[in-house]
């Protein structure tokens, strides 16, 4: 059980894990610098927003690429290495890039190829650090670490970080900003070095027996990619509540990422005369939203109906955005971004931590990297169908689909796959799935 008296931070009682979440806001803090140190590194080198285009569309296609392989590789290999490699290849990229910018030798087709760079290790970086949680912490404190998670993301990735490089840009240059981004990326490596390395699928509290299916893994001749992702698909598709809750949120993506990230803004302007400052606060609002969410979730136990909790927070949660679509005060835009904010982070604390416990150690690089596949693979059609549905239907109207159309896809899900009965037969309030006995004192069926 967790230890009442940390709370949200009980996984902090872990050593390991201190380390590990040290290198995790490292790499936030670096990711949220690159949001803004990218962007006037473009405009100082006299770019249009074509050319901003190409160097964050290096990134997604980066991601995109090596998302999936993940998976794969966090299943094979000790999730630490991944990490502490992923970390370095980063620092690497930027630390070139920033030299070239600090040089004045830097051009566009750099930027893109750092950010490619970068893209592609964060597709590995995911899939490794989820399928490492459980082999760090108790099952019982994996609530909390997603939680905090959650919380550090929104603080240093949303807030924290591009605050700091809009200091370091407007006090020295957007190639120095890069230089602490590179910095911070370096500091996420090398914090790594201290986390010991741990057999892959081995939960925490569990002892290696030797020789086992690993060592016989590693002897045997390297399987085909392929291979690994048709075991990690077929897990997929015999599994109700996974695909159920999977393809209800790929739908939620596609469904309120546009009107999300392109559509506030025109809504703000022709509705409520608002400007960028007011845009930057509908932001703002939504990542304070997320960050009280998720220190919310993390400080109390799973809820026993813990996947209808998880899909009706993000189906009825959107709700606000029916709200956005008729809005005509700055303030409502606000309080409405930051309650879709609270809800779709403290659903997705719960999410991270179903697959944790849920998924048997030996997949869950697979499943997450999925997960990760399918998120990245939708949010840019969401964003590039989203201005010409308004168009078409109008603005109010979108934000309304938007808004109500994930309630009913919702009751959908959690009919169709018969979510309630599949939580109550399978509860997580002992230890994860696929758990050994010795280590647990019960083991939950297969979903």
């Amino acid at each position: 059980m967790t230890d009442r008296r940390w709370g949200a931070l009980a996984p902090l009682r872990h050593r390991d894990y201190r380390f590990l979440t040290v290198s995790l806001m490292a790499s936030m803090a670096s990711a949220g610098i690159l949001v803004v140190a990218l962007v006037w590194q473009v405009v100082a080198l006299g770019g249009s927003a074509g050319d901003l285009g190409v160097v964050t569309g290096a990134a997604a296609g980066g991601m995109l690429a090596t998302a999936l392989f993940g998976g794969v590789l966090a299943d094979r290999v000790a999730q630490r290495h991944i990490l502490l490699c992923t970390e370095t290849v980063k620092f690497m990229a930027l630390a070139w890039v920033a030299v070239l910018a600090l040089s004045g030798g830097v051009q566009i087709w750099h930027l893109a190829v750092a950010a490619a760079v970068g893209g592609a290790m964060d597709g590995l970086y995911y899939p490794a650090y989820s399928a490492l949680l459980p082999i760090v912490l108790p099952a019982a404190d994996l609530l909390p670490a997603n939680g905090l998670e959650g919380v550090l993301r929104q603080m240093l990735v949303n807030a924290g970080g591009p605050a700091l490089a809009g200091v370091v840009v407007a006090a020295f240059s957007p190639a120095a900003a890069l230089a602490v981004a590179a910095g911070a990326t370096a500091l996420a490596a090398l914090v790594l070095l201290p986390v010991a390395p741990r057999p892959v699928g081995v939960l925490h509290g569990q002892v290696a027996s030797a020789p086992t299916a690993d060592v016989e893994r590693d002897a045997a001749p390297v399987r085909a990619v392929l291979t690994d992702l048709r075991e990690g698909f077929a897990y997929l598709r015999a599994t109700p509540w996974l695909w159920a809750t999977l393809g209800f949120a790929s739908v939620l993506v596609l469904l309120i990422m546009g009107p999300m990230e392109v559509l506030i803004p025109f809504a703000l302007k022709d509705h409520a005369g608002g400007g960028p400052g007011e845009h930057a606060l509908v932001l703002a609002a939504f990542g304070v939203g997320g960050a009280l969410a998720s220190f919310a979730v993390a400080a109390r136990p799973l809820p026993r109906r813990y996947l209808t909790w998880m899909v009706c927070a993000w189906g009825f949660g959107t709700l606000p955005f029916a709200v956005i679509g008729v809005a005509d005060r700055v303030w409502v835009f606000v309080v409405a971004a930051g309650l879709v904010g609270a809800a779709f982070e403290g659903a997705t604390v719960i999410w991270g931590t179903i697959l944790q416990r849920r998924v048997p150690p030996e997949l869950l690089g697979r499943v997450s990297s999925l997960d990760f596949f399918v998120s990245l693979l939708f949010m840019p059609v969401s964003m590039a169908i989203a201005a010409p549905v308004s168009h078409v239907i109008g603005l109010t109207a979108t934000f309304a689909v938007a808004g109500l159309a994930p309630a009913v896809i919702a009751v959908l899900a959690i009919v169709v796959a018969r979510l309630r009965a599949d939580e109550i037969a399978h509860p997580l309030t002992a230890a994860p799935e696929g758990a050994p006995a010795a280590t647990t004192g019960t083991t939950l069926g297969a979903a």
